[in-house]
């Protein structure tokens, strides 16, 4: 079973739970099958609840939905589902600036997927979660364990 205290999933992950992608299916029956709560900072936290919003405003979801999947995302961290995690912001930028100068040439890595990444190292954890192929490789050289959520045991 999954310890989500060893876990960093990428917020764009995370948004699936909030609201319906094709992958949501699968990151509920991951995070179901995961115990503890996952660290999420404060900028990870806004980028869940920006990403949701921006589904209002694209018309994806509806006002009502919009209330009800920010109540959620409260309600996560209310229940411990979350930890709010502190990295220091400074040397986890100064570390995304290397990975990016090691990796990106080779991989082509956006560069919020390399704050990611910094912030995984940076907080310790051994494992990474995310759907995004070249935000995976990146993990991987990182030396992080790539998860891949999936619906089956």
């Amino acid at each position: 079973m999954a310890r989500a205290e060893r876990t960093y999933a990428d917020p764009s992950a995370l948004l699936k739970l909030y609201v319906h992608e094709p992958e949501s299916r699968v990151l509920s029956a991951w995070r179901t099958r995961t115990t503890g709560a996952l660290p999420v900072t404060q900028h990870g936290r806004l980028e869940i609840s920006n990403g949701i919003c921006l589904a209002a405003f694209r018309k994806a979801i509806s006002a009502e939905a919009l209330r009800d999947a920010l109540a959620s995302l409260d309600e996560d961290f209310a229940e411990d589902r979350y930890v709010l995690a502190d990295v220091p912001w400074r040397a986890t930028l100064r570390r995304a600036g290397e990975i990016s100068r090691a990796h990106t040439p080779t991989l082509g890595c956006r560069a919020l997927d390399v704050l990611h990444v910094a912030t995984a190292l940076q907080l310790g954890v051994r494992d990474f979660v995310t759907f995004d192929h070249r935000q995976g490789q990146l993990a991987r050289a990182a030396g992080l364990k790539l998860v891949t959520p999936t619906t089956q045991r």
